[in-house]
């Protein structure tokens, strides 16, 4: 049988730690935020406004795979998993992990990061960065693509529902 991982990816402000947490609840598993594992320099970064670089990003991928690897009860790990690469980082030696890609475009997210506070993800530069180095998941990647301007509730059911179908589940 399959162990659930999924990772919920998508640009900063989509709702990836909302929907991430309420999925992990719904399925009864632990859910991480990857912001949680930037080490310092990459959190001062960021919060004078300098993107990361793949450089940047490295070690921090490779934790977040070890992680995944290391959960052998399942996970929802809230990811921004812009790039295929990054993506493909992770999945290596995790063969059953799934992808929620959370798609709203820069106005939607824009508004909603303009109502945050004490996050270190700092203005609509970096959002704008963000969005030019998303690489939208694949079709070959499978991810279930969900669109952030409907109801987390409805995002969450539409999830398990994808989450549950014979497709999703491979052995591992």
């Amino acid at each position: 049988m399959s162990v659930c991982k999924v990772i919920v990816m998508g640009v900063s402000g989509c709702g990836k730690s909302l929907i991430g947490t309420r999925l992990a609840e719904r399925l009864g598993i632990r859910f991480f935020d990857a912001d949680d594992f930037h080490s310092q320099a990459n959190v001062a970064k960021m919060a004078s406004g300098v993107p990361l670089t793949d450089a940047d990003r490295s070690g921090w991928l490779d934790d977040l795979a070890e992680l995944v690897r290391g959960e052998q009860k399942g996970l929802v790990l809230a990811c921004s998993a812009l790039k295929r690469a990054y993506r493909d980082r992770l999945r290596a030696g995790n063969p059953s992990l799934q992808f929620v890609y959370l798609r709203g475009d820069m106005e939607t997210i824009w508004s909603r990061h303009a109502s945050r506070e004490e996050h270190y993800f700092n203005g609509r530069t970096m959002l704008e960065s963000q969005f030019r180095t998303l690489q939208e998941p694949d079709p070959d990647e499978e991810a279930i693509t969900m669109d952030v301007s409907e109801l987390p509730d409805r995002i969450v059911e539409r999830c398990l529902s994808a989450l549950d179908t014979p497709d999703w589940s491979r052995e591992s």
